[in-house]
């Protein structure tokens, strides 16, 4: 229980530390026009109020995220918490502040284009192809399991729900951000906080046994905690899904200063939430054995289900629908709108007219639409792994904005450094990778790392000699 509440602490105090300290790294100026302000078309750049965007960025970036991976993670035993709070404040946090930063300083620019600017032409295209791939696998699997979660909630059929889904997708995809998205995102983010304050709540309140922080790997089946861990829990600490998010509301934020609360401060906020499942799933069906049992037979939404029922009642109830059902929906729709504008910023097609949103939304509906009738679950084995590795690749680039301008590369330089070698360490052994022993892909995995670094900082070596240079 100690070590529960201690991390929570952690957690906040490290919004106000250390956030501060990225965010004073970075360097902010309210003297300078935000995107939302210079370029107001009413359709994506549109200035709200920051605790709103806060809000709608927060129920973007979490969804059920943090709760499945986080019930899943809890499997590894109390050693998830030190991933979730390390995780979140020294590399989620940062990875998500970045972007949003990044993207706000470009003209609110996608992903792929940030990574482009900063990392060149050729990391620019990959991106541009890799990030709609991932945005249209995200949409498509919060079509599919929705619409058959609605199917045995209601009996009606799972055809019908994917086409009720796909047209509220095409409308939150198409429609001026603040009309759809930022009137009921917000709404559906203070029910995600109540539900984990509920939670967590039960949990202390009831006196639930909760570990305390041990390195014991706890997993039943014996699956390794390095790489798996940092794979399993990604949006409870980091996820790369995150930078395609932060350039949507980098559209709507007034003020410079606006950036750490809802960027560095929702991640903050949904490592809480991490933290809370990941205590719930751990001491509420008595140890990771009986929580591997109620996985297996269910998944995560029965025991979020039977946890939420159990610790708030009927409102838990209410609240466990919410969560496995609108949520995942919450996040699918952004992926569509995310990969809208990605491919709207790589062609240079003007979004103001809806005409033109049309022109790039329907094809992407049209395959999506497709993939529901195609059993693609190999492919979505590989989204973990896709998932980390955006996230690497933007910690990349945001290393390399802050080489340039002479400033402290290695807050954003260390955890790009251990996510090159999770990624890649997992990928060497996982089923759906190379399936080599962990001891020779970790091995593989440092070595890329090292290689990837080495370069790094040869690079930065020549651009501070050239600023050097400049200054002199």
């Amino acid at each position: 229980m100690i070590s529960f509440l201690g991390a929570i602490v952690i957690l906040i105090a490290g919004y106000f530390i250390y956030g501060k300290f990225v965010e004073k790294t970075f360097g902010i100026n309210n003297q300078n026009q935000t995107p939302a302000l210079a370029y107001q078309d009413g359709v994506d750049y549109v200035p709200m109020d920051w605790k709103k965007i806060f809000l709608i960025q927060f129920l973007n970036i979490a969804g059920l995220g943090p709760i499945f991976g986080a019930i899943q993670g809890a499997l590894f035993g109390p050693a998830a918490f030190l991933w979730i709070v390390f995780g979140t404040i020294f590399a989620g946090g940062v990875h998500d502040f970045l972007s949003g930063y990044l993207s706000m300083k470009n003209k609110g620019t996608s992903a792929s284009e940030i990574v482009g600017i900063y990392l060149g032409e050729t990391a620019r295209h990959i991106m541009r192809v890799f990030s709609v791939i991932l945005l249209v696998l995200v949409g498509v699997v919060f079509v599919t399991g929705p619409a058959g979660l609605l199917k045995t909630l209601t009996g009606v059929n799972t055809s019908i729900w994917v086409a009720v889904i796909i047209v509220y997708y095409i409308l939150a995809t198409v429609l001026p951000v603040d009309k759809l998205i930022g009137k009921i995102y917000p709404l559906f983010g203070a029910a995600l906080i109540i539900m984990a304050v509920g939670v967590g709540g039960g949990l202390v309140l009831k006196g639930y046994d909760i570990p305390n922080i041990s390195l014991q790997n706890l997993n039943p089946k014996g699956t390794p905690m390095f790489p798996y861990l940092f794979i399993t829990i990604a949006c409870g600490a980091i996820s790369g899904f995150h930078a395609t998010q932060s350039p949507l509301m980098a559209r709507c934020v007034e003020h410079e200063a606006e950036a750490r609360p809802v960027f560095y401060g929702s991640m903050v906020a949904e490592g809480i939430i991490a933290l809370v499942w990941a205590a719930a799933a751990m001491s509420f069906f008595g140890g990771t054995p009986q929580l591997d049992v109620i996985i297996g037979n269910g998944g995560p939404t029965v025991v979020v289900n039977t946890i939420t029922n159990s610790l708030m009642g009927p409102i838990g109830g209410v609240l466990a629908v919410l969560g496995v059902v609108a949520c995942p929906i919450t996040s699918g729709d952004t992926a569509f709108r995310s990969a809208r504008l990605t491919i709207a910023d790589a062609f240079n097609i003007n979004q103001d007219k809806i005409k033109n949103r049309f022109i790039i939304a329907l094809p992407l509906f049209a395959v999506g639409v497709a993939l529901t009738f195609i059993d693609f679950t190999i492919i979505w084995k590989y989204f973990s792994w896709a998932n980390q590795t955006l996230a690497m690749i933007m910690l990349w680039a945001g290393s390399s904005y802050l080489v340039k301008n002479n400033k402290n590369h290695y807050i954003s330089t260390i955890p790009a450094i251990f996510m090159t070698v999770v990624i890649f360490s997992y990928i060497m052994q996982a089923p759906e990778g190379f399936r080599l022993s962990a001891n020779i892909s970790n091995i593989i995995g440092v070595v890329i790392a090292l290689l990837l670094s080495i370069i790094f900082f040869v690079k930065a070596k020549k651009v501070k000699t050239v600023n050097n240079k400049k200054v002199a």
